[in-house]
């Protein structure tokens, strides 16, 4: 076994994630904020897709084991019952695959919904500390291009750290 490249998660920003999509915050104040137009949908035979995932808890250090992407799509996650969770995104390597040696980590709190944009490469969901619960929106054609899935060569190899979050 080779030595893992350990990635030390950040507190997730907008700013910090901007390169790969948006960050939203749940407002404190009642009202209503509308972000429809953040899910991007680039076919138009595509139809919106709401679903919901539950995913069990995984403590870190976390070794990631694949990266999905949504090339014609934004993927929302949405949180409905989830205390923190982590969300790890990688640019293409320029080959339509992606560059893992890039990946970088975030801590999400509970009141933050990720928007995935377009093509950008994530590992699936992981929920920190107690289950959570996800809304998922989505446009999808029913085809291989809605999700495309790549497992690493060796998921050992690059591993969320359990260090504690650098001040940003």
């Amino acid at each position: 076994m080779g030595e893992s490249r350990l990635i030390p998660p950040r507190r997730l920003t907008a700013e910090a994630f901007a390169p790969f999509g948006h960050v939203l915050t749940t407002p404190l104040q009642s009202g209503r904020w509308y972000h429809g137009d953040l899910i991007e949908n680039r076919r138009p035979e595509a139809q919106l897709d709401l679903s919901f995932t539950s995913v069990e808890p995984a403590a870190l250090p976390f070794p990631l084991r694949l990266f999905e992407r949504h090339a014609y799509s934004a993927q929302a996650f949405v949180p409905l019952n989830v205390s923190r969770y982590l969300v790890t995104v990688c640019p293409d390597a320029g080959t339509d695959r992606p560059d893992p040696l890039r990946a970088v980590s975030f801590i999400a709190e509970s009141d933050q919904t990720v928007v995935y944009a377009p093509g950008t490469w994530h590992h699936p969901m992981v929920a920190l500390d107690r289950p959570g619960r996800f809304a998922i929106v989505m446009w999808t054609a029913g085809d291989a291009g809605d999700e495309e899935l790549v497992p690493l060569d060796a998921p050992d190899a690059l591993v969320v750290t359990d260090h504690d979050l650098p001040s940003d």
